[in-house]
């Protein structure tokens, strides 16, 4: 009955609820696979002097998506590195890093590093034939931007560099159905952004200066090129996609994509450019949560592929106020928690929205991959998979729920919006923020 106290039920039954729901939802409507949609703003399309900084991360809906923390790191000369799939070279300095990531993965669909610099990532295709072979995903080159660059143009050359060593490819989903893509980037930091797009080993990258982009499932540098990979022109030429006389457009030549149309046909692409615009000059941290919770636009994913984490972030250019990082590490940002997180020493460690990890055992690991699925829900997506249940359900007590986890994002918000008006920051507070946010998010569920 509507307003009634749910019936207790059992972290198995809660489970099968949930997954009633996404064959359900799955009977109802053909979901091809597609990700993500990643969004900046800079003065002066923003309140204030800052950057701001939003992704969806649009995966299958049973897949959980962890926020984690790696501290900043020294490494031996010679010492090797096991991603996903490959192992490259390490780096003599790795510096601290916050990930959004699907948690059978190494690398992330999002995040950001102790410098301000943020990175998203979006699956797209095109006429270069897609690699299977197992390589460096784009979420493991993005990881190692973050781990490896103290600027966005620096990590752009960081992953380009990777891209052309190593590669990239290898299957994107814990699954037996191959889910393979090239990678588009979004690297900003407190100065500037660059959108990187690639086909294969070849790519092609933007600078942004102002105002506001975004990049969805599809390339989208056309003739504004400001750096790019030195034979992709020739690499074109032979494949007879360029003359060699029309201006070069890069997502003309590269793939399939009308770019007259790209911002008037309806699309997420479309549609995110034009929120954007339609906020240009007043775009906050909030402004950039409700985009990300936009439906109507399907830039928050509903059905087979879903939004399954959200992260926003403000990157003052002041140097002295501090990069602040929201991040949901649940799924549907509608009905999730945007919660802060601030570089500073000594951060807690992020347990609970840390998944359980079976080493040399996962099935990830093993050869064949994939045989087995094993449990991977953290403290926090079992308790928000729960919720989700109750606001599926009991209409008044969802209800009830949902206005208790947006008063505490708006609190947390103000909290964070007071630090950056009075550039203080108490450091000893800040090592315990998100832990501390996700601890008052789950007794909200209570």
């Amino acid at each position: 009955m509507a307003g009634s106290t749910p019936p207790p039920t059992s972290e198995f039954s809660v489970h099968s609820c949930v997954t009633l729901l996404f064959i359900s939802r799955m009977a109802s409507r053909t979901t091809e696979p597609c990700s993500c949609d990643t969004f900046v703003a800079l003065p002066p399309a923003t309140v204030g002097s800052r950057v701001v900084f939003g992704k969806n991360s649009d995966r299958p809906s049973d897949e959980v998506q962890e926020v984690v923390y790696f501290p900043a790191a020294s490494h031996k000369a010679g010492d090797k590195l096991e991603c996903t799939y490959i192992e490259i070279e390490q780096a003599a300095k790795t510096y601290a890093v916050v990930l959004s990531r699907p948690s059978w993965i190494w690398g992330a669909e999002m995040g950001a590093n102790e410098h301000g610099v943020c990175i998203g990532n979006e699956a797209v295709w095109g006429r270069e034939e897609v690699c299977n072979n197992e390589a460096l995903l784009g979420m493991d080159l993005l990881r190692l931007g973050l781990e490896r660059a103290d600027t966005a143009e620096n990590a752009l050359t960081v992953l380009v560099d990777l891209l052309e060593k190593y590669g990239q490819g290898g299957n994107c989903m814990e699954s037996h159905m191959a889910f393979t893509y090239h990678n588009s980037f979004l690297i900003a930091d407190r100065k500037e952004a660059w959108v990187l797009e690639t086909s294969g080993k070849y790519w092609a990258a933007e600078k942004i200066e102002e105002g506001v982009r975004n990049i969805s499932n599809q390339l989208s540098i056309t003739t504004r090129i400001d750096r790019e990979h030195p034979k992709m022109r020739d690499y074109a030429k032979s494949k007879g996609w360029w003359d060699g006389k029309k201006e070069f457009d890069f997502a003309a030549v590269y793939s399939y994509v009308n770019t007259a149309r790209m911002t008037t046909s309806r699309g997420r692409y479309c549609d995110g450019y034009k929120l954007l615009n339609k906020h240009k000059g007043n775009i906050t941290s909030e402004t950039m949560m409700e985009i990300l919770r936009d439906k109507e636009s399907g830039i928050n994913m509903e059905g087979g592929f879903m939004t399954t984490g959200s992260m926003v972030s403000i990157l003052p250019q002041e140097p002295n106020l501090p990069c602040i990082h929201f991040f949901t590490g649940t799924p549907d940002p509608d009905r999730s928690v945007f919660k802060p997180f601030i570089f500073v020493p000594n951060i807690t460690q992020l347990l609970k929205t840390s998944s359980p990890t079976f080493g040399h055992d996962d099935p990830v690991k093993e050869q064949p991959r994939f045989l087995t699925k094993p449990d991977r829900r953290h403290e926090l997506y079992k308790q928000h998979e729960s919720a989700a249940v109750v606001m599926e359900t009991f209409k008044e007590k969802g209800k009830e729920m949902l206005e208790q986890i947006r008063k505490l994002e708006k609190e947390k918000i103000s909290k964070m919006e007071s630090i950056l008006q009075n550039g203080c920051l108490d450091v000893n507070q800040a090592v315990n923020l998100f832990s501390q946010s996700v601890e008052e998010e789950i007794n909200t569920y209570a």
